[in-house]
């Protein structure tokens, strides 16, 4: 009998929105219906977002990619020959040579789209575990160590040195402490948590493990926002397995060490991606902002010590600990050093996720993955980090992107995410949406955040209503000073960069002269 030939359709939440299961069912019943054997694979995204549903057929040169597919292609694929990777107007060859892809250093999402999600042996096949099993015969000392040297900072947008923040915990004596993993992913444009903890789970689970080996910790917390379904479906049954397989649990695989964990769903709230506003969420408590000292690293969760990282920054670990402190950072430029999987979204032709190394520009990002505006006019501006990062014009667009480059143009990095206008953007409607979403969203629990977004609105609407233009400019910079330095948190403190960028970059927006206009045009 014939071996089934493998089909993978992804079960990501990008290609399930447009039409990903109805896929898979129209694919499983053609095949029945022709008398052809296949196994339907759920993989994760490839992250071509605008090629899903893309479906690969399992061939002897490799696996060969069609998208972006529908249920209604399915029995043209199937007349075309497509089992046997055959030619047809939806097919691109073998997946791993669409450029795109090719391209890319994809260390931490090394197995995202290649393995079936939830099989332990699938990941483990793919180098999964290599590095929990290494960090099982270190002391706690050498983890972090490895972790110190290879230079990893936060990805959730802080980029504060992983390595301090462990050695701080581990060196705090306490009769319990905790790794919390923060998976509320709630900047705009930003999906990279949400297609890792979709597409491969097992990474996160196994870097917190070895986060919980590190400083000595005996439990963990996800903390996955609710609009997230599928990933915390993905995530609670690959805690399930690894439970069940001896990587989880009072004695790991037979070592001695104990960790476990559990996903908690969020509340809904955007300042609860703030870690300290998630402790509070954690403990049952309304998500407000506490004041520093004391860090969470010595006074977190429950008054415990507490590691708190995002997604990426404990699936990075895993492949630290398997090859090594050197191998991760020879990666990158300066002291950020690694690779950042850039979420590209807004009005681009190709949006999706590129994992590339430290020192990529965004004009790479823009045209060479992203293929320039979806609406084919000239664009005009991006902003960088979600909804708090700078807009940054095309005269920025060849800086290389690192932490200390992007805060000497006073942008920052954030979570990698990106978002693009095209030439129909009005900047001072965006700068006056950014202090908008600030109100909405803040905890409330200082006043320049609270009253100062509320005060910034007004002021932007006056602006751009020609209503004493020149002292309400005046005006709002001061405010974006007071914001920036008296906020208790980055919500309101982070707010004026979206302002100030799009004030500084584009005041033609706002109905001020631009820098090329003369003084004799202007009147």
């Amino acid at each position: 009998m014939t071996a089934p030939i493998k089909v993978f359709v992804p079960k990501d939440t990008a290609a399930i929105a447009v039409g990903a299961d109805a896929v898979a069912g129209a694919i499983q019943h053609e095949a029945q219906r022709r008398g052809l054997a296949v196994d339907i694979v759920r993989n994760g995204s490839r992250g071509l977002l605008w090629l899903e549903t893309l479906v690969e057929v399992q061939t002897p040169a490799g696996r060969v990619a069609y998208g972006p597919v529908e249920a209604t292609d399915v029995a043209s694929l199937f007349d075309a020959g497509w089992l046997d990777g055959k030619p047809h107007a939806l097919a691109h060859g073998l997946t791993e040579d669409i450029p795109y892809l090719k391209r890319q250093e994809r260390l931490t999402f090394a197995r995202v789209g290649i393995t079936d999600p939830l099989s332990i042996s699938d990941y483990q096949a793919h180098g999964g575990f290599q590095g929990l099993e290494k960090a099982l015969a270190m002391t706690p000392s050498a983890i972090v160590g490895q972790v110190t040297d290879s230079g990893l900072r936060g990805r959730g947008g802080a980029a504060f040195p992983t390595g301090i923040k462990w050695k701080t915990v581990l060196a705090t004596p306490a009769d319990q402490k905790y790794i919390v993993c923060n998976a509320d992913e709630g900047d705009s444009g930003t999906f990279s948590d949400r297609m890792l903890m979709e597409g491969d789970p097992y990474t996160l689970i196994e870097g917190m493990t070895i986060a919980g080996l590190a400083v000595q910790a005996t439990y963990g917390y996800i903390y996955v926002r609710s609009e997230y379904p599928y990933a915390i479906a993905a995530l609670e049954a690959a805690i399930d397995a690894a439970r069940a397989a001896g990587w989880l649990g009072a004695n790991i695989r037979d070592s001695g060490h104990a960790f476990d964990l559990e996903v908690r769903t969020a509340a809904g709230a955007y300042i609860c991606g703030e870690e300290t506003s998630l402790l509070e969420s954690l403990e049952g408590k309304r998500g407000l902002v506490r004041a520093k000292p004391p860090l969470p690293a010595i006074k977190g969760l429950f008054g415990k010590p507490t590691v708190i990282n995002n997604v990426i920054s404990l699936a990075s670990v895993p492949i630290i600990l398997a090859r090594g402190a050197a191998f991760y950072r020879d990666y990158g430029m300066g002291r950020s050093t690694g690779t950042l999987p850039f979420q590209l979204a807004g009005n681009l032709k190709q949006g999706g996720l590129v994992e590339k190394a430290f020192g990529v520009s965004l004009y790479e990002l823009l045209y060479d993955f992203g293929g320039g505006s979806a609406s084919g006019k000239p664009l005009r501006a991006v902003q960088v980090g979600g909804p708090l990062g700078a807009y940054l014009p095309e005269s920025q667009w060849d800086v290389p992107i690192d932490y200390e480059a992007y805060a000497a143009i006073k942008a920052m990095v954030g979570h990698g995410g990106l978002v693009a206008f095209d030439e129909t953007a009005d900047m001072s409607a965006l700068a006056e949406y950014a202090m908008e979403f600030c109100a909405v969203e803040s905890c409330g629990k200082c006043t320049p955040c609270r009253i100062g977004a509320v005060r910034g609105t007004e002021v932007i609407s006056k602006i751009r209503h020609n209503e004493q233009r020149e002292a309400q400019v005046v005006l709002l910079r001061e405010l974006c000073d007071t914001m920036l330095a008296g906020s208790l948190c980055a919500l309101g403190g982070m707010t004026p960069y979206p302002v100030l960028s799009a004030l500084e970059h584009f005041p033609e927006d706002f109905g001020l002269p631009s820098p090329k206009t003369t003084h004799a045009q202007v009147a």
